[in-house]
């Protein structure tokens, strides 16, 4: 009777196994030939949408592109923001995420790869303001507006580095430093890869030479939390890729390490 109690667990078992492996996504990627990836499209120099061609460039979008590649699978980018990033991989609208920053909130949700890349948070304003604003506290006050982006991790942060400064959290398409350039904040913090493009972009904006940036954060992809096969598979090409060096050459590539 104990040997068919063993039997039968193990039948479980490798049933259980076979019926997590056929419900991944790996197999639906692999059966249907198309890899989706949810991206923002606002995110210098991750991912850019460019409206008139409907078209993705950026880090993430390179990356994801040489995912498919390997897969043997096309890859579709699907538009999402910052707000309805996660929801978007739970309520499978596609398979995958570019890069985001790992935070427990999102964690509680959804489930991440391994990280392959790391930022941190910086402010930035207007020239203008060089004299204003040279530390973390000059804008830790009343008389000052700091904007982040909804759903974003810098939402969060900037309630958390400013208490008592005015926060003007904006709605994509909408972005925080658009609010500085236009007068309606006097900063706003951002990742210090996308504020290195921002200021080669716009001579009106500048960093605050504060001392430091703040909440170093690596940053991952998003998968379903619960599809242990896909993100195996995953966690697998990243390691594989950084052997390679495929992650150093885009971060040059795409000045990911300029100062």
């Amino acid at each position: 009777m104990k040997f068919f109690k063993i039997a039968a667990t193990t039948v479980l078992l490798a049933t259980s196994a076979v019926s997590a492996t056929a419900q991944s996504a790996l197999n639906e990627i692999l059966s249907e030939g198309v890899l989706k990836v949810g991206t923002t499209g606002d995110w210098n120099p991750m991912t850019m949408r460019d409206v008139a061609t409907n078209s993705y460039v950026g880090y993430d979008i390179d990356v994801m592109t040489e995912l498919a590649a390997d897969l043997g699978v096309e890859v579709e980018f699907v538009p999402t923001d910052w707000k309805t990033l996660v929801s978007g991989v739970t309520a499978g609208q596609y398979h995958i995420t570019g890069s985001a920053s790992v935070s427990p909130a999102r964690a509680k949700a959804a489930g991440y790869s391994d990280s392959y890349f790391s930022l941190a948070t910086v402010p930035l304003t207007l020239r203008e303001n060089a004299e204003r604003f040279t530390s973390w506290d000059d804008l830790n006050d009343p008389d000052v507006s700091v904007a982040a982006t909804l759903g974003t991790t810098q939402e969060t942060q900037v309630r958390q580095y400013f208490p008592d400064a005015e926060h003007r959290i904006v709605e994509a398409p909408a972005r925080d430093f658009q609010e500085v350039l236009a007068g309606r904040a006097d900063a706003n913090i951002t990742s210090n890869v996308e504020a290195n493009q921002l200021v080669a972009q716009y001579e009106q904006l500048m960093i605050v030479p504060v001392a430091e940036a703040r909440s170093p954060t690596p940053i991952a992809m998003l998968l379903p939390q619960d599809d242990q096969v896909w993100i195996n598979y995953v966690n697998t090409w990243i390691t594989l890729k950084q052997e390679q060096g495929f992650f150093e050459e885009l971060g040059v590539k795409w000045q990911l390490l300029a100062e």
